[in-house]
């Protein structure tokens, strides 16, 4: 049987590594799994392998009774999924836009802490935090700067007036920077809206995009955004 003290020193490097992660999630305030949060599950893993590996320790003195301490640590794996669920969020309901996936594998690697933590792999636990820790500080920017050359840029406009759209258009078709066209209509309003979509640009270039469109067509409403990560 395990004793008190170890039990103690277990479930406090838990809290410590689950903090550690979830410091770097809460100073970019990138989702509302924070510190707190990432400690709670961190903590909790830790007590579900500390159960289960010696929560059910007398049961062994009964004849053909057989414990299996994987079989319970086993479900945190699959039950931080609707933690991890609760960090992803669906920015814009026209575009498969998600934030929260790296804080939802952030979760779920710190469960996985939590329970070898539990188990006393304390070498394992620390080494697996500080590798979560660069991977989601250090890679950051180096990431950013790769995918940076990928960005895209959506422009969207609205005319009540297709031959407008057909004029708005002519005027991108020899534009290199254009990946993409597509358009809606809306019946009820007798509207049209137009979505293009640029490949990485200067400001200053698409500004003098977004004016030859407003000066060739009738618009009643313009606007974009940037997909970056």
């Amino acid at each position: 049987m395990i004793s008190w003290k170890e039990i103690l020193i277990r479930l406090l490097f838990a809290a410590l590594f689950g903090a550690i992660v979830g410091l770097e999630r809460e100073r970019k305030r990138w989702s509302s799994a924070g510190m707190r949060t990432h400690m709670m599950v961190c903590v909790g893993s830790c007590l579900v392998m500390l159960v289960s590996a010696f929560g059910f320790h007398d049961a062994l003195t009964y004849n053909n009774v057989v414990l299996d301490p994987s079989r319970v640590a086993a479900q945190v794996i699959s039950g931080i999924g609707f933690i991890g669920a609760g960090t992803i969020v669906l920015l814009k309901q026209t575009q498969t836009h998600i934030k929260g996936l790296t804080t939802a594998a952030g979760l779920w690697t710190v469960a996985a802490v939590g329970l070898a933590t539990g188990g006393g792999m304390f070498f394992a636990a620390g080494i697996t935090t500080l590798i979560a820790l660069f991977i989601l500080w250090v890679l950051q920017p180096v990431e950013k700067k790769f995918l940076r050359r990928y960005e895209q840029r959506q422009l969207r406009f609205v005319t009540s007036d297709p031959a407008d759209m057909t004029e708005a258009m002519g005027s991108l078709v020899f534009n290199k920077h254009v990946v993409g066209v597509h358009s809606s209509i809306d019946p009820g309003k007798k509207e049209t809206h137009v979505y293009i979509t640029f490949r990485r640009m200067g400001n200053k270039e698409f500004a003098e995009i977004v004016k030859d469109i407003q000066s060739h067509i009738r618009v009643k409403e313009i606007s974009w955004e940037d997909n970056e990560k």
